[in-house]
Parts: structure tokens; sequence; C-alpha cells
């Protein structure tokens, strides 16, 4: 089996903006899909805060819209792919939101 990271990646609503009963929801929705999941959840990971971003020159530049992670494990790409399916970070149906889905290759 082979580690995979999920980058979850769109506009992300500010914590502060999240109402607590909205918040309930989301975390049920979490809950739920972790559940579905099983054994292949590693580490359900967290949301990132604050960002900032630097280029290979040393300026800064805007960060991407990369906004938490997960960790599964899967026997290939194909398999952690298919664990995305009811992905509650995917139930918008307007295309803003996406889940990179990257292999941890061991060094």
């Amino acid at each position: 089996m082979a580690k995979f990271i999920y980058l979850y990646r769109g506009p992300a609503t500010p914590m502060e903006d999240i109402t607590p009963e909205v918040g309930e929801q989301l975390q049920k929705a979490w809950t739920d899909w972790g559940n579905k999941v099983g054994a292949s959840l590693v580490d359900f990971g967290s949301p990132f805060g604050s960002r900032a971003a630097v280029a290979d020159d040393g300026s800064e530049v805007a960060p991407s819209e990369q906004n938490g992670y997960t960790i599964v494990e899967a026997a290939d790409l194909a398999a952690a792919r298919g664990l995305v399916e009811g992905h509650p970070f995917l139930t918008e149906g307007k295309g803003r939101f996406a889940i990179d889905i990257y292999e941890l290759v061991p060094m």
C-alpha cells in the first residue's frame, strides 16, 4: 500500500465566517466521509491558516489556493482517487474546488 496526500484547492471561507450551525454540518459531512474511508485514512489533516509564498529569486508571490490536506493509504493512484467519491470538499458542483492527489514517495 502507498500513501497519498490530498491537497484541497479552492477559495477558502475564513473560519470566523462559519456559523456554529454550518460548522456542525461541515463536521458531520467530514466525519461521515472519514468513516466511509475507514482504515485507509492515515491522517485526517487540517485546514491551512495564514499563508505566504516566496519565489526562487526571493520575491514574495501570491500563494496558491491550497487550503488543507489529508493523507490516505491506497493500493495505487486509481484507488486513492476512488476514495474522494462523496468527499464533502467536492459538493459545490461549480468547478471552483478540487482535490489534488499526490503519491508520497519514500526517500
